[in-house]
């Protein structure tokens, strides 16, 4: 049995990678920073014992490290960096800095964590991939409107660093994708998103199927199409 442990697993994009995965029979390891307000993780891990949900605020470097000790010699097949927020409460001139730094913790150095302490892990996979969810808003070259300061600068990082971390993963045979789900029908997508959620997942799901190591380090979206840097 196959196992992929996903951030941020309560909502949204999260919770349908966590209900697809666990139909397809994989063990799913679904992290949330608060279970007791998870009802509809909580909910599908009734139905499904391949469901196993476990606390996790990615801010607390601490807590990672916890769990990649308790799930030490443990292969994990697919690690999903999901836990993400938009941020952006303001536009210029009324920046918030002290939350821009919470955003960069949450989209960033928390994707970056999770690589290094769950390195071993992936590597004991006979294919393991490591998938950053970001998006098309984090590419300079599509930046046409402006605004969005917090989200964008966050996710620009998290390409420029999970672009690295393909270069260091590869030395172990672990790979790496960036994706850009689409404008997803979500809590953080809004109503007017292009396509529903279960859509985007499954799409991003046949693209980790199809990976192979020579792609490790792409951008690309759910259907497999190169993004913009």
């Amino acid at each position: 049995m196959k196992t992929v442990l996903i951030t941020g697993a309560n909502r949204g994009l999260g919770l349908e990678f966590s209900r697809q995965y666990a139909q397809a029979g994989w063990q799913v390891i679904a992290c949330c920073r608060n279970p007791e307000k998870a009802t509809a993780l909580a909910q599908m891990a009734s139905h499904d014992n391949g469901i196993r949900i476990v606390q996790l605020d990615v801010q607390n470097h601490q807590q990672i490290e916890a769990l990649a000790t308790e799930l030490k010699g443990t292969a994990i097949d697919v690690l999903i960096s999901n836990a993400g927020i938009y941020g952006d409460r303001h536009g210029f001139g009324a920046i918030d800095y002290q939350h821009w730094h919470t955003v960069m913790q949450v989209n960033v150095f928390a994707a970056v964590k999770l690589a290094e302490v769950f390195a071993c892990n992936l590597a004991l996979s006979e294919q393991g991939v490591f998938v950053a969810l970001s998006s098309l808003m984090g590419s300079i070259t599509d930046n046409t409107s402006g605004g969005s300061y917090l989200y964008r600068s966050s996710k620009a990082a998290l390409n420029a660093a999970m672009k690295s971390l393909a270069f260091d993963f590869r030395q172990q045979g672990t790979g790496v994708i960036i994706f850009h789900p689409g404008w997803v029908r979500t809590d953080m997508g809004g109503p007017n998103g292009l396509i529903d959620v279960d859509e985007s997942i499954a799409g991003m799901r046949e693209q980790v199927e199809k990976f192979s190591i020579s792609q490790t380090g792409c951008f690309i979206n759910y259907k497999g199409a190169a993004m913009l840097w």
